[in-house]
């Protein structure tokens, strides 16, 4: 069957959807870099080596053959915004990329449509339930409330160009691809068994079809996701991808332009919201990056500017977050300063002497 074509509305408004007049300002960016070769080298293998023993977590279950990974592998990389990328570990396991992806279908989608086209559609604001929750669907009107729960996700996937089902899965295949650096294979095992266990998205994807999200074939939307879900990375893949959004839409590996630098504004502020499930307020106040993360064991965080962190590491927390990268990542953002909310003084600061009080009643 063909995917028709959504229409969606172009930007009126110059991308300022909350009306606060800065049309026409351009965007500067306030970074700064990371420290040099070595020391980055260092820091990554420090992460490594202090965490690779911790067994905390459980391997997810609920997709059967996520349950038969290897929770003993651990894999760390750091890809710096100029193209140098440090590799420790399991970096160059492969596993599926789950709903990192939904991070890279977004811009994708974006680059196609436009801040507020996709706006339109799919919301930004943190929902505080669970990633596959269906009362965050019901609860809005059926209006997703952002890309990184299924409910936006398979909203956002159902907008991938594409005349066909087919060619959309294509897109999203390749342009994954591009983000990393290399082709991108689909897992077929992965794939059959969610597959065969997707019965929540398939419900999803037909509530959101009753509240007119979704105009297209809504279980042949969640075929789609499914297969995105079921693409086979690596840590120093995920760590590239995130290095692209860090340096504006170029990937720093190969040179090539695969979004904008709108763009990955754009994504990135909604990483930093939501793409940490319902622990995205506490990961964002105690790590300070944006940031997703995949049920398979995968993590993405990212520093404007400067690069990205990949992690691999199958054991879990109760929000589906790898235990073992998330401290791992926390570690790297405060060893290399990737912490965006961090500051210091730029200039010595001299003490200013308190001015004597003088007692009211002399």
């Amino acid at each position: 069957m063909a995917a028709s074509r959504v229409v969606v509305s172009d930007d009126p408004d110059g991308g300022d959807g909350m009306g606060l007049d800065v049309d026409g300002v351009e965007q500067e960016d306030a970074t700064g870099s990371l420290p040099g070769w070595d020391r980055v080298e260092e820091h990554v293998r420090a992460a490594h080596e202090r965490y690779r023993g911790n067994d905390d977590g459980a391997v997810a279950d609920y997709i059967p053959v996520l349950a038969e990974a290897d929770r003993s592998l651990f894999g760390v990389c750091v890809a710096e915004s100029g193209g140098a990328v440090h590799a420790v570990g399991d970096a160059d396991v492969e596993f599926s990329v789950q709903s990192i992806s939904k991070a890279f279908v977004y811009a994708l989608v974006c680059e196609a449509y436009g801040h507020e086209g996709v706006l339109e559609r799919v919301g930004v604001d943190s929902t505080g339930l669970p990633f596959n929750s269906v009362m965050a669907v019901e609860l809005h009107d059926g209006h997703p409330r952002n890309p990184m729960v299924n409910a936006g996700a398979l909203a956002t996937t159902a907008l991938v160009p594409g005349a066909s089902f087919a060619e959309q899965w294509e897109n999203v295949r390749t342009g994954l691809s591009r983000f990393a650096g290399r082709p991108l294979e689909l897992d077929g095992e992965v794939y059959r068994s969610e597959s065969a266990t997707n019965m929540r998205n398939r419900a999803i994807a037909r509530l959101l079809e009753s509240y007119g999200r979704i105009e297209l074939d809504p279980l042949e939307v969640v075929d789609v996701y499914t297969k995105q879900c079921a693409l086979r990375v690596s840590a120093r893949d995920l760590a590239v991808m995130g290095a692209t959004l860090a340096d504006g839409g170029v990937n720093p590996v190969t040179g090539e332009r695969v979004v904008s630098a709108q763009v990955c504004r754009d994504t990135l502020a909604v990483l930093a919201s939501t793409g940490m499930y319902e622990r995205s307020g506490e990961w964002l106040f105690e790590i300070g990056l944006p940031a997703k993360s995949g049920v398979a064991g995968g993590i993405v965080a990212v520093a404007p500017g400067k690069g990205a962190i990949g992690t691999y590491s199958p054991p879990l927390d109760p929000a589906g977050n790898s235990v073992r990268g998330q401290r791992a990542t926390a570690y790297l953002s405060r060893t290399l300063g990737l912490n965006i909310f961090a500051s210091s003084a730029q200039v010595p600061v001299t003490p200013v002497r308190p001015t004597e009080r003088r007692d009211p009643a002399s």
